[in-house]
């Protein structure tokens, strides 16, 4: 008896041998001692490997920190974390495309050796895996650029021809100084940074090494660097989405999508015992609604969503008042609203994710930052378009959101809002390490890239295969 218990046994861990050898499924621990399997380990945010070393170059600060104080537009010191001016307060509206500011602020920032850092500045770029650009672009736009002419115009679309792309007038060409430049015109200010920017990547031996595929740009202004962002396109760019993109020039395979800053002062204290029926607003939304492309639609919710007792829909600018307000009105409602803006995102999304406001997406294109890491659907409502124009249809469906399901997107908001803050010194994933760590992990095709570009004696056949 005991010799036929010990054949069966015996053939029966042959079969669950060759069964493991075959299809590669079975786990001998799970049927013999699974007390000592090791227990489901919940997906961690926490940095993996050492931090990826970044050399940062060495540009005047008329390209990033002059442009925050003409003062110093000049100045001759080199930005060290010690003479880093802050981010002004009162910056307002501008705050959103800051993400260039707090990227070159992290890389400035020594530490004190107890942080988990995503990325740290090495003075040999010779070590180097990648090269950052701190080149405000965005706060170029927004402080010179404005004044320029809408990009479908036809003086627009010359300076952007690729025959002449440097098109500059006369007059700026001659002028020498800042002061001069912007006595004479604001617009060509933007344009001749860019001109001198490129000029100075291409004499770079680093750039023409990787042919700029390992270089770091931050682009988060829909319309920053426009009119020669074509020339970057190897680049790794920071952007908030691909609105004003082709898909020639960026894309998810090769770009960090990243996060607008926050405008409304963050929620630090939202610790209601009921938080569902403290906030009183079923849906907010408070902004422009007069935007283009996508951005239509918010004219068109406006008249569906009228006449609604527990919906607020105003239109408003950005003001200093009308911020604070918008910041008590998001904390005071259960869902926010999130249309398109000229581009498929906008900055309300993370006004609301801060304020622990369940954010109601509305936008068929939009790209989300870090979603390889983070889940959306676990604290956010998408609509598509269609479903969002229906007479009745959004704000029934968050009438009849279930109470407990809104409570849980509501602690996971709380969750992972920190996600979300950029500030110096940067803080354990918060934004701006999160975006290092989402560039540490483009390295890869950009290094592929980059080799194969070494050994090819013709054209890329890849890139013109149908």
């Amino acid at each position: 008896m005991y010799g036929k218990a010990a054949i069966c046994l015996s053939f029966v861990i042959l079969f669950l041998i060759s069964c493991s050898i075959y299809v590669g499924t079975v786990d001998l621990r799970s049927y013999f001692f699974p007390l000592l399997q090791s227990p489901q380990v919940p997906r961690s945010l926490c940095a993996s490997g050492p931090p990826l070393r970044v050399y940062m170059y060495d540009l005047p600060r008329k390209f990033h920190v002059g442009m925050m104080d003409r003062r110093s537009f000049e100045g001759p010191a080199p930005v060290t974390a010690d003479n880093l001016p802050p981010w002004p307060s009162n910056s307002g509206i501008k705050k959103q495309h800051s993400v260039e500011y707090w990227l070159m602020a992290s890389l400035l920032y020594g530490g004190n050796g107890n942080e988990d850092r995503e990325a740290v500045r090495v003075s040999d770029p010779e070590s180097a895996e990648a090269f950052f650009v701190p080149f405000f672009s965005s706060l170029s736009f927004n402080t010179h650029g404005h004044n320029m002419t809408d990009p479908e115009t036809e003086v627009d679309r010359r300076l952007q021809r690729k025959e002449n792309p440097y098109m500059l007038p006369d007059i700026i060409l001659k002028s020498v100084s800042f002061l001069e430049l912007t006595s004479i015109d604001y617009s060509g200010i933007d344009l001749l940074f860019q001109v001198e920017l490129l000029e100075f990547l291409q004499k770079s031996k680093y750039y023409q090494i990787s042919g700029g595929r390992d270089h770091v740009i931050p682009m988060t202004h829909p319309n920053a660097f426009r009119f020669l962002r074509q020339e970057l396109n190897a680049s790794i760019l920071i952007v908030v989405d691909f609105g004003r993109y082709p898909k020639t020039m960026s894309s998810l395979s090769k770009d960090v999508v990243a996060p607008y800053v926050h405008v409304v002062d963050s929620f630090t204290n939202d610790d209601a015992l009921d938080p569902y029926e403290s906030r009183t607003t079923l849906l907010f939304f408070r902004g422009n609604t007069v935007r283009k492309d996508q951005g239509k639609i918010r004219i068109k919710l406006a008249k569906i969503l009228s006449g609604s007792d527990d919906v607020h829909y105003e239109k408003s600018v950005a003001t200093p008042k009308n911020i604070i307000m918008s910041t008590e009105g998001m904390r005071s409602s259960k869902f926010c609203l999130h249309p398109a803006g000229d581009t498929p995102s906008s900055c309300r999304l993370f006004d609301a994710i801060v304020s622990h406001c369940v954010p109601v997406i509305v936008s068929d294109k939009i790209e989300l930052p870090y979603e390889d890491e983070i889940d959306y659907s676990e604290f956010s409502i998408f609509f598509s378009m269609k479903e969002a124009l229906e007479p009745g249809y959004l704000v029934n469906q968050l009438r009849q959101f279930p109470k407990d399901r809104w409570v849980e997107m509501w602690k996971q908001l709380k969750n992972i809002s920190h996600h979300f803050e950029f500030q110096y010194p940067p803080k354990k994933e918060d934004g701006v390490n999160m975006l290092w760590r989402q560039v540490k992990r483009k390295l890869p095709r950009a290094q592929l890239a980059i080799h194969r570009s070494r050994r090819l004696k013709v054209p890329d056949w890849w890139q013109r295969r149908r």
